[in-house]
Formats: structure tokens, C-alpha cells, sequence
């Protein structure tokens, strides 16, 4: 398994652009973005668990029913949510694609992301299909990420290289986040390619274990949005022998898979909105992996953890109280706590109980921009992951007047 470049653009047969069509009135930020495969690939997606939902999830769910799909759409600046004329804007999003591309409408991804409850109007998208297509590049990667990005500081991309049933295959990534991060499914907006042959059952099977201990296991502030997706293209033009069950190249595919979710939920979680640091909150010794989740993802989403760390205050007592009221069934007699950055180790809580240390020593670990919380629950082998970020002044200023 290598590390490449590339992008959503790695794999064999996509292209991908990014344009300013004029939904954003910033001009300098695109928000319209277009990746296409050169033939028709397998698709698998989750979705938001809200009971909001926008009208792009609808129809996009609608689309790859038969688990098929050529095409992502998706504009930035707003989320198509909460309006009447919501879903006829996806579907005709769905037909300017299929017109420019000459594919089946029903073959489309549509997606949008930005403001709840604002009109969208067709009018941009459509007058900016030409320049979009026409600028569809092998390289179009980072074109692609910029024009899905919101209240994002960087855009994020990965690309992983491995080899399945004999055959050299690439899958990449792209993700939007910021804020209203909360999934109980996936997160925000994050599309997925790869050249591997997979069959739509076995992808789908592969997506929705990898979101349980990634994606569901990211949180920046608490809100989970109602235009949340992770979509996987599958075109199949690496030439392996399609995987169809469980075996070797599925754990390999699998293995692929989670290596660019947790660099995407890393991305995410580090530039969360107003953030400073990234934090991961790492549990061990758990009797149940759920209860490894459950523990590592309520101390992640703890507004005062998240403040202390913010302030690099070793303030332990907040890692406790989020174990305390998570609903995870611990002994908290157990339960040991360190912190851990690039500047060293320096454990705060043994056998649930507080322990000497420096707070000199432990507020030069916590000044870092990556940030472990460790968690020991007991002598139980699972263990769990969960990543955020700290919560800080800066956050308020951008939910302020984001909509203004």
C-alpha cells in the first residue's frame, strides 16, 4: 500500500474540474464541481442519518438504486435543503450533466453543500456546464476539492496505490468539512474513486463497515448536517478479476479503503471550524469495540474537553466526566488517562484517580497542533479511535453571521 498523488483523479478513467459559476459571490472561490469516469462504474454511498435531508441526497439515492453511476455534481455556497422547488433542482442539475456528457441522468451523483433554507437557482449551474466539462482534466483533482469547499482553510485529497488479483488498482479521495460535523453515517460531503472491479454488493458492504470506526467516529461541533454523503465510484479499468466475496482482495480493497477514510477524517477534524489543533481521543482496553466507540467519540464531542484544549489546561477531570455520562457500561476504578504530542507522554489519571505530574510538561504536549488524549478502560482487547478538534473563539465568529 503506497501513498500517491492524485487525488479523486488517481484512478484509471477519472477526470474531474472545478469552476466560479456565480452561485458564491465571492469570485475568487469556486463552486461547482464535476468528476466523471470514462465508463460506467459501480456506486455505493451513505447518507445522513437527520430527518432533514436535501433534496440532492434524495435523488442521488434514487439514482444509484441499481448500483450504478458515471458522474458527481455538486455545488458549494447552498445546500439545496429545505426548499420547494429542492428536488426538480437536483434532477435538473442531474440532466445538465447527462446533456453535456451525453450519459444517462439516472447515472449522476448530485450533491450540494452551504446555506440551509435558500433558494438555489439553476440559472448559474447551467450557463457554467461548458467551461466545467470542457476544462475536465486527469489532473483535475484539486479543482474538484476547491469548488466543494465551504467555510474549509485547505482542501483535502488522498490517494492510496495496491495491488489486488495480480493487478496494480488506485483509489482516491476528496471531503469537504468544517463545521456542523456530528455523522451518525458519514460526513459532510466526500467522494471517493477507484479503478478496482467490485461488485455493488461488496462495495456497499465495504463502505458502510469503514464508516463505523471513521467517519461515525468524527465530530467538530456537535451538529450533524442534513446534506451529509460519502459516495464510491467503481469503474473496474484496473483489469482485476471483479471482487465478489469475502477473501484476500477484499481485505486488501478494505484495507485501501480505510486508509484514505482516516486521512480524510484527520483533514476534517484539523480544520474544523475556528481550530487550532487536531485531537484524537484513542481508547484501549475495552470489553466491546462499542464500548471503545462510545467512550472515545463522547470525550471528542465534550465542549469543555474541547475547551481545555484549546487553552492547553491538562485538565483531566472533563475526560472522566465525558467516559461518565457517554452510556458506556465502564469501571471507572479502571480507567488510567494520558496525554501525548510530538513533545512527549505525560500520563494525568491512573486507576480513576488523579496522579502528580508537571503542568509545565503538560501544557508544553498540549501547546501542540496534534494533540492524543489516551483513554485505558480496563484490561478488555478492543480498542477504538475518534477524532475532533479543539473549540475556540473563532468558532462563534464564523457561525455568527454565516448565513449573513
Amino acid at each position: 500500500m503506497n501513498l500517491i498523488q492524485g487525488g479523486v483523479c488517481a484512478a484509471k478513467g477519472f477526470k474531474a474540474n472545478g469552476i466560479h459559476c456565480g452561485i458564491r459571490r465571492n469570485h475568487s472561490k469556486k463552486d461547482l464541481a464535476l468528476i466523471v469516469s470514462d465508463v460506467p462504474a459501480t456506486a455505493a454511498a451513505v447518507y445522513t442519518t437527520n430527518l432533514v435531508k436535501g433534496a440532492p441526497l434524495l435523488v442521488t439515492k434514487k439514482n444509484i438504486a441499481n448500483g450504478t453511476a458515471q458522474a458527481v455534481i455538486c455545488n458549494s455556497g447552498n445546500a439545496n435543503t429545505c426548499n420547494a422547488n429542492g428536488i426538480q433542482i437536483a434532477e435538473d442539475m442531474c440532466a445538465l450533466v447527462a446533456k453535456t456528457l451525453q450519459v444517462s441522468p439516472d447515472d449522476v451523483v448530485v450533491a450540494s453543500t452551504g446555506v440551509i433554507g435558500q433558494p438555489l437557482d439553476i440559472t448559474p449551474i447551467a450557463g457554467g456546464m461548458d467551461e466545467l466539462s470542457a476544462g475536465l482534466s486527469y489532473e483535475g483533482s484539486n479543482a474538484a476539492a476547491q469548488a466543494i469547499m465551504t467555510t474549509d482553510t485547505v482542501s483535502k485529497e488522498i490517494a492510496v496505490e495496491f495491488t489486488a488479483g495480480g493487478k496494480t488498482c488506485r483509489m482516491g479521495g476528496i471531503a469537504k468539512g468544517s463545521g456542523m460535523i456530528h455523522p451518525n453515517m458519514a460526513t459532510m460531503l466526500v467522494f471517493i474513486t477507484t479503478d478496482a472491479a467490485i461488485s455493488p454488493a461488496m462495495l456497499q458492504k465495504a463502505l458502510s463497515t469503514d464508516i463505523a470506526s471513521t467517519f461515525n467516529m468524527l465530530s467538530i461541533d456537535g451538529d450533524t448536517s442534513t446534506n451529509d454523503m460519502v459516495t464510491v465510484l467503481a469503474n473496474g479499468m484496473a483489469g482485476n478479476h471483479e471482487i465478489t466475496c469475502d477473501g484476500e482482495d477484499f481485505r486488501v480493497f478494505m484495507q485501501a479503503l480505510n486508509t484514505i477514510t482516516v486521512s480524510l477524517c484527520r483533514m476534517i477534524a484539523g480544520d474544523g471550524e475556528g481550530a487550532t489543533k487536531l485531537l484524537e481521543c484513542i481508547t484501549s482496553g475495552a470489553d466491546d469495540v462499542e464500548t471503545a466507540r462510545i467512550c472515545a467519540k463522547s470525550v471528542i464531542c465534550s465542549s469543555l474537553l474541547k475547551a481545555a484544549m484549546f487553552g492547553a489546561d491538562a485538565n483531566w477531570g472533563r475526560v472522566l466526566c465525558a467516559i461518565g455520562y457517554s452510556g458506556a457500561h465502564v469501571d471507572v476504578s479502571k480507567i488510567g488517562v494520558s496525554f501525548r504530542s510530538a513533545k512527549g507522554e505525560i500520563p494525568v489519571c491512573e486507576n480513576g484517580a488523579g496522579v502528580s505530574f508537571s503542568e509545565e510538561k503538560a501544557k508544553e504536549i498540549l501547546l501542540e497542533k496534534e494533540i492524543e488524549i489516551l483513554v485505558s478502560l480496563g484490561d478488555g482487547p478492543y480498542s477504538a479511535s475518534a477524532w475532533g478538534c479543539d473549540l475556540t473563539y473563532d468558532y462563534v465568529k464564523i457561525n455568527g453571521d454565516y448565513r449573513t
